[in-house]
């Protein structure tokens, strides 16, 4: 059996975002200046929104974020994906799958919610989630803000070098 003979009725259902270059905004101006075109349509002020963003792009968890921030966990959940940032709903792809059965009368919110396993936080959040859409543009700017320092493998390059500059002092 050939590959062709393997690929033979292959389609592709999906098209992959495509997310560009990686750019640093070099306008001068710090994200929370970024974040106030913004502010209207998230669930707190632009200097939450910084803090939160920051925290979360540092690795620490979402409801860590929003304790840091000084915001309940939705809130910073909700501010995450209203700036693009993805991976913030507690409900894996089915989960999602039901809850749009439930908005368009499909099933009732007692079956959606037992199908999901959600208590009532998350199945709140995941339908927010289902309900908006990221602020457009919002994701560019996210994207460009926390790329911190320029170029990535220029850090790597410096990060390294500065702790091999401290070998040769060991032999």
């Amino acid at each position: 059996m050939a590959l062709s003979d393997i690929a033979e009725g292959l389609e592709v259902t999906t098209e992959q975002r495509n997310r560009g270059v990686a750019t640093v905004d070099d306008t001068g101006r710090n994200l929370c200046e970024r974040l106030e075109a913004f502010a209207n349509g998230l669930p707190c002020d632009a200097d939450t929104a910084e803090k939160i963003l920051e925290s979360h792009a540092s690795g620490t968890s979402v409801g860590e974020s929003a304790r840091k921030s000084g915001v309940a966990p939705i809130t910073a959940a909700k501010t995450l994906h209203l700036l693009g940032v993805h991976g913030v709903s507690p409900l894996p792809p089915m989960g999602h799958e039901i809850i749009r059965d439930w908005l368009s009368a499909d099933l009732s919110r007692s079956e959606a919610r037992a199908l999901t396993g959600a208590n009532e936080t998350e199945f709140a959040l995941a339908t927010f989630i289902e309900t908006h859409e990221p602020i457009e543009g919002a994701a560019e700017v996210v994207e460009g803000a926390l790329t911190f320092g320029g170029d990535a493998a220029v850090r790597k390059r410096d990060a390294l070098a500065e702790t091999m500059s401290g070998v040769g002092d060991l032999f």
